[in-house]
């Protein structure tokens, strides 16, 4: 069942997402250990507070994702490729959200904007693909 090309490409998109949130947590600790910041403070150097609230963010941001992606590669057959592209794009507003922040955060909302709306994409899609597999199950 999972061994079609667009489910690899949802595995690698996968793949992404959690080396993204291991960078996440990595980016958080050496800042922490940089600025001197003992566990279990979560506050200190500004530059630290920004890479707990990116890493926290995309942890957030990763619950809803990870379900969505998988639903909608298993169920939605239209475009079947379109999950996994949509989980590029949700790695893409990721990194770009995780630049923007640590540099400013005023200016994360493009790269919130962009993974967020690849999750309500894929939770549209992932719904759409459970309604017509049920229609189809029971058609008879």
């Amino acid at each position: 069942m999972f061994a079609t090309s667009e489910n690899v490409l949802s595995a690698f998109s996968t793949l992404l997402a959690v080396l993204i949130v291991i960078y996440t947590f990595a980016q958080a600790g050496r800042l922490r250990h940089k600025h001197g910041i003992e566990a279990p403070a979560t506050t200190g150097h500004p530059q630290f507070e920004r890479a707990l609230r990116v890493q926290m963010n995309t942890v957030e941001q990763f619950v809803i994702f990870f379900p969505v992606l998988w639903l909608a590669s298993i169920y939605f057959h239209y475009f079947a490729w379109l999950p996994a592209i949509l989980g590029v794009i949700w790695c893409v507003g990721r990194i770009l959200y995780s630049i923007a922040y640590i540099a400013d955060p005023k200016r994360r909302g493009i790269g919130f904007n962009i993974s967020f709306a690849a999750s309500m994409v894929l939770l549209v899609l992932a719904a759409l693909g459970i309604v017509n597999t049920w229609i189809a199950v029971n058609a008879s």
